[in-house]
């Protein structure tokens, strides 16, 4: 007889960064029992980590692929010049989303699920320095027509490949999010993001460095490759 596959167990921070959300949105659909277009409520909790609820990911993903198109899928965005430039809470309202902080909640708490911006402004003062995000009209058209993880996606738009990184290059070297993922073995960034944001990297909790000057990645972490590749001989140990 064939064993019983167990199933794979998630928590609300890694469905929240599968499904565009955050956890808190996700402990809400499930104290809410939110129902989903066939009339389905959102899945029972099978388990705990400490105080955290653990849910079966496969019925999650389920419940989540008959769900009532959201909010944004049905928003039509008002006529704009797509070369215009809009900062964070512009762009949330443009995107029909009540809370205008919503896109800087989808940067700093799921990175890679929202699109760069285009335009980075230094502001402030040397000693009170901050940056001013802007989004092109046309990269949140482009994103609400593909954008990840939310019910039907108009175009399938394809994630650009992980770049080839040398394992043994300059140990010291900084290296961002897309080239730890190649060196720690995920197939996008994406998952990269998700199992950082789990907690299943923890040494690169710590960064190494942030970028400056460089355009778009602008305040992006970086971390060594020495330190990436201590993080891949741990995951391998665990395996």
């Amino acid at each position: 007889m064939t064993p019983r596959r167990e199933p794979r167990l998630a928590d609300a921070a890694e469905i929240a960064a599968e499904q565009g959300l955050t956890p808190a949105r996700i402990t809400g659909l499930y104290t809410g029992r939110a129902q989903n277009a066939a009339g389905e409520t959102f899945p029972e909790p099978v388990d705990k980590r400490g105080r955290a609820r653990l849910w079966d990911h496969a019925k999650v993903t389920e419940w989540f692929a008959h769900r009532k198109p959201a909010r944004l899928t049905e928003h039509t965005p008002p006529s704009r010049d797509p070369e215009e430039l809009l900062n964070a809470a512009e762009a949330s309202r443009y995107l029909g989303y009540k809370n205008s902080n919503q896109v800087t909640t989808f940067v700093h708490d799921h990175p890679g699920y929202f699109p760069d911006p285009d335009v980075v402004e230094e502001k402030g003062t040397a000693e009170n320095p901050y940056r001013r995000q802007l989004w092109k009209v046309a990269t949140l058209q482009e994103w609400m027509a593909s954008r990840p993880g939310r019910g039907r996606r108009a175009i399938a738009k394809k994630a650009p490949p992980l770049p080839d990184v040398p394992v043994d290059g300059d140990p010291d070297e900084l290296l961002g999010a897309s080239q730890a993922a190649a060196l720690l073995g995920y197939k996008s960034i994406g998952s990269f993001s998700s199992s950082l944001a789990q907690g299943n990297l923890p040494l690169l909790k710590t960064t190494d460095g942030i970028a400056e000057n460089a355009g778009r990645q602008n305040g992006r972490r970086r971390w060594t490759r020495r330190r990436i590749l201590q993080q891949a001989a741990q995951r391998t140990k665990k395996k």
